[in-house]
């Protein structure tokens, strides 16, 4: 490192005041950001003339598809709000997993339909000891493993004919699909664009740095997944610290978030405000993202306030003017007494406001214990399956395939003895012994 004279900062210093003459603080022109979203508007409405092309036009709702490639940290779960003292500057929180990243392929139609996803693990093989024993949730689902953890052009081309043509076969063969995906170097490919060819499925491809803008799946699905993932992790790991999301829960974790997310509603509100379906124009172009100078105004916090002040007090006025002072009830008798004694009485509309509302807030108040309940047990049996020792058997893969499947999977758990091969229970319960098979005659 050099060294500096106390002439030579000096010297240095004099030229920086010699300079300040000609330097001024100037407000930044807002040009080049008004002309980025003037050239995105001007983009989108480039790209909406390939969905006025009358082959385009003509496919229907159900042969529209968007796919798209998203990535999850296995054990990154939300930071979350805690109660603690004011005193502390920062509190930590404590995750429960590894950082291991797990990639997938989501793909779902403009009326509602998700497509089984493809999941791509980082490593050189798919592992029985990666997946519970319980796989009756993940029947359809497609696995594999990359290098990097992410697709690659043979496992884009793969999706395509193990997944994407299977799954969405129209009921006319002469009907033609429409695939709205982004640019990726997979997609692009002689291989990929020449199966779609060959199968009636037109290709769409997004402008650059419009997919928050434009792709349905950016748009309503993949903040909700991730959202609903990441609360799971967070279950996970309120009732039971010591548990670690690896591979085995992340699927668990994401199958549960998948179900949450991937609604019919959610998908089809993705279409609708991305303008894709119905095809709209005007919807990507009112978006905040390309709007200048939009803000949401801020919700009054009186508004809130006086919300909960004016529930509060039509409570307080029921319980007033209620002839008999009601109780939640805990019990299933204590509910009957309390019907039995409002029978008797006059069924003024306060007295029933208030008792109906006394028997919801029990029923609330049960449901809450059962739910409580159900993720203890999930966690504790989340914990049994991490503290098994678990034997390392690859997935054997057809030859003709690239993907892990349901069935391969059972058995790499077979062969590991993880699970009992159901051939032989049926064999023994078709095999009587002797003195079953017998018949006997009473005389």
């Amino acid at each position: 490192m050099p060294s500096y004279s106390q002439d030579d900062v000096l010297r240095a210093l004099a030229a920086i005041a010699n300079e300040s003459d000609q330097r001024s603080m100037e407000t930044p022109s807002l040009l080049e950001r008004t002309g980025c979203s003037l050239l995105l508007r001007e983009t989108h409405l480039q790209w909406f003339k390939h969905l006025a092309i009358p082959e385009i036009m003509a496919i229907k709702a159900s042969n529209r598809y968007n796919m798209d490639e998203t990535g999850i940290l296995e054990g990154r779960g939300s930071n979350g709000l805690v109660l603690g003292s004011s005193e502390t500057r920062s509190i930590r929180k404590k995750e429960p997993g590894s950082r291991a990243w797990t990639s997938l392929i989501e793909c779902i139609s403009a009326t509602g339909k998700a497509l089984p996803p493809l999941v791509i693990y980082k490593g050189k093989s798919v592992q029985q000891q990666w997946f519970p024993l319980d796989l009756t949730p993940y029947e359809s689902w497609k696995f594999t493993a990359t290098e990097n953890g992410w697709t690659s052009d043979s496992t884009a081309v793969k999706w395509l004919t193990e997944v994407f043509i299977p799954s969405t076969q129209p009921g006319d063969p002469s009907e033609v699909r429409l695939l709205i995906l982004d640019g990726h170097g997979s997609h692009e490919t002689t291989a990929f664009m020449y199966t779609c060819f060959r199968n009636k499925i037109h290709l769409l491809f997004l402008p650059a740095h419009t997919s928050h803008v434009l792709q349905p799946l950016d748009q309503s699905v993949f903040g909700p997944l991730k959202a609903a993932y990441k609360k799971e992790l967070g279950l996970l790991a309120e009732w039971d610290a010591g548990t670690v999301v690896g591979k085995r829960n992340f699927v668990i974790c994401y199958g549960k978030a998948r179900k949450a997310a991937l609604t019919s509603k959610n998908i089809i509100s993705g279409w609708k405000w991305t303008g894709l379906w119905p095809v709209s124009m005007a919807r990507p172009l009112m978006s905040p993202l390309l709007l200048e100078n939009t803000s949401t105004p801020a919700k009054p916090a009186g508004q809130v306030c006086k919300g909960l002040s004016d529930g509060k007090a039509s409570e307080k006025w029921a319980a007033d003017t209620s002839a008999v002072p009601w109780s939640t009830p805990k019990k299933r008798d204590e509910l009957q007494d309390q019907f039995s004694l409002f029978s008797k009485l006059d069924n003024d509309e306060h007295t029933q406001r208030l008792l109906f509302r006394k028997v919801q807030k029990g029923f609330d108040e049960k449901a809450y214990q059962l739910a409580v309940a159900q993720r203890k047990i999930e966690a504790l049996q989340a914990e049994v399956d991490a503290s098994r020792a678990r034997k390392r058997k690859k997935v054997k893969m057809s030859p003709n395939s690239k993907f892990a499947d349901i069935e391969a999977i059972r058995r790499a758990q077979i062969e590991a003895g993880e699970l009992e091969s159901s051939t032989d229970e049926s064999s023994e319960s078709e095999n009587p012994s002797d003195s079953e098979s017998c018949i006997v005659v009473a005389s």
